[in-house]
């Protein structure tokens, strides 16, 4: 067996569990184990791919009262980002953008983590909401990195877990549709990326599934603190694949 293709399942694997849990994070999870073996837009479509998978799956797992006024100011602002993000993923240096969003969560998710007088942020009402989701779909167009900047921002905001889950799947889901079809629209999905999709779908699909299980769960305070140490772990997981190649380079 190929190795590369028992990286990709892996990968997937524990992508696909996590996103089952937290609701995101399925790209920053599974690049931690893709960026050893994976070409960067191979993983890039890869990482789009899994992730709306898995958030088709929790679509219909983890049901939630959706929110249109909360959720939608988000999907505006994913809807103007994603252009942008596809527009300089292949001008971006990958290993370079891995290392700044590494450092960024590796310093303010530990501080978040660790403190529980930070007061939640009432100010930006949906404009900042849309802002942030514009940040998203930045993130979502380079590389599936929708969930990142919506789920520090709803935890500054203070939601619970219920609300912030709303606006997570729901913005990636969406954010996820529009990346997939510009994607393709622009011919990024090619035929020879057909068999590492056919991999990474049914790794990740009973994973997914018992991710969903283990959130209804547990508690608000849980929920938090499994979201800022995956965040952690993975700018911890983007430092050691980036660092040694720019110091190497």
């Amino acid at each position: 067996m190929d190795p590369v293709f028992f990286i990709v399942a892996l990968g997937a694997m524990v992508a696909g569990f996590v996103q089952g849990l937290s609701g995101f994070a399925f790209g920053m999870v599974a690049m931690s184990f893709w960026a050893w073996g994976v070409e960067p837009h191979m993983a890039a479509a890869m990482s789009v791919f899994g992730s709306l998978t898995g958030q088709l799956l929790a679509a219909f797992t983890v049901r939630r009262k959706f929110h249109l006024a909360t959720v939608l100011p988000f999907l505006i602002g994913g809807v103007v980002g994603i252009p942008i993000g596809v527009s300089l993923l292949p001008q971006l240096d990958v290993t370079l953008f891995k290392l700044c969003l590494g450092c960024i969560l590796v310093i303010f998710c530990p501080v978040m983590l660790f403190s529980t007088r930070i007061p939640p942020i009432r100010h930006g009402g949906r404009v900042a909401d849309a802002v942030v989701g514009a940040i998203g779909g930045i993130l979502g167009g380079i590389g599936g990195f929708t969930g990142i900047a919506p789920t520090l921002w709803c935890t500054l905001r203070g939601f619970d877990k219920d609300k912030q889950r709303v606006v997570i799947q729901n913005f990636n889901l969406g954010a996820l549709l529009v990346t997939m079809g510009v994607y393709i629209g622009t011919g990024m999905i090619t035929r020879d990326m057909l068999p590492m999709f056919a991999i990474v779908a049914p790794a990740m699909l009973i994973p997914t599934l018992i991710g969903t299980r283990v959130y209804i769960g547990i508690s608000d305070q849980t929920f938090r603190r499994i979201v800022l140490t995956l965040l952690t772990c993975s700018g911890l997981a983007m430092l050691a694949a980036s660092v040694p190649k720019l110091l190497g380079g």
